[in-house]
């Protein structure tokens, strides 16, 4: 062989011996890499996000989530803002139910005013409910009643401010539906919601059926489900004194949020947040 063909020869070999150092030494990088991972984000990411199903309470409708709606389906959550009979806590609980059972994955539930004692009652025995999210809201326990839990701590101004309206059913019974006067209503419902945007929402009010705020509740799913409670310090009819005796009772973990009782059209931003930390505790 040439002096010519053994410099070539040696330059090849040093070359591809350089080459294999350099392909194992990224190697190396790539594993320690991966070692050195957070696979509890990756994983986090991974997981579904839970469905997030709303409950409105009296006076209100599906409507007083939109701006909650908004913001989770922004950040990727799949949304339902489910209608509310107000007939009773039992019937609508079940209503609830048999939304939650057409939902597939895990479930947040998330209760305004008097949808706090619907869903209490809606969770029980239902696994893939994995948080419960109150928004100024009833949190009952076992034969209470929302009537109850208001009357016995001083603050609200609600009973003055009702236009009750007699219904008669198909079959002949008679109930009566309560609804606050349109006039009293930005005052008495929404006093931190623009003035244009209150008139609406007391012209489209839902009304609950008086027997509803007197109907027993027979269970609370608070007891055995983690929930989060917004607790609104400007509330005139649920008292803040009442909301924070449930949920302290409920070892809820508790924003307090200078808000009126729609505090979900009036601070969605913040009730949105809350709604995400009870959904990322359950991934």
């Amino acid at each position: 062989m040439s002096n010519t063909e053994n410099g070539r020869k040696r330059r090849f070999v040093a070359g591809a011996a350089a080459a294999a150092g350099t392909v194992a030494a990224l190697g190396a990088f790539a594993i320690a890499g991966t070692a050195n991972a957070a696979p509890d984000a990756s994983a986090a990411d991974r997981a579904p996000k839970p469905t997030i199903v709303l409950e409105h309470g009296a006076f209100a409708d599906g409507s007083s989530w939109d701006g909650v709606v908004a913001r989770l389906r922004r950040d990727g959550y799949p949304v339902v803002a489910a209608a509310n009979p107000l007939r009773g806590p039992a019937s609508d609980a079940a209503a609830l139910r048999s939304v939650v059972d057409h939902i597939k994955g895990p479930v947040v539930l998330v209760g305004h005013s008097y949808g706090g004692s619907v869903i209490s009652e809606a969770a029980v025995d239902q696994p893939r409910v994995k948080a419960l999210v109150y928004v100024a809201a009833f949190l009952p326990a076992p034969g209470e009643t929302a009537l109850q839990l208001t009357g016995q701590f001083p603050g609200s101004t609600l009973p003055d401010t009702l236009d009750p309206v007699p219904f008669t059913n198909a079959d002949g019974t008679t109930g009566t539906d309560l609804y606050i006067q349109q006039d009293k209503f930005r005052h008495q419902f929404a006093a931190d919601v623009p003035a244009d945007q209150a008139a609406l929402m007391a012209a489209a009010q839902r009304p609950i059926a008086q027997t509803a705020l007197t109907e027993k509740t027979t269970a609370a799913a608070w007891e055995a489900v983690p929930s989060w409670d917004i607790v609104t310090t400007q509330d005139l009819n649920i008292p803040p004194t009442a909301q924070k005796f449930m949920a302290d009772r409920a070892h809820a973990h508790t924003t307090e949020v200078a808000a009126s009782h729609s505090v979900a059209v009036s601070h969605p931003d913040v009730v949105a947040g809350v709604i995400e930390k009870a959904a990322r505790a359950t991934r």
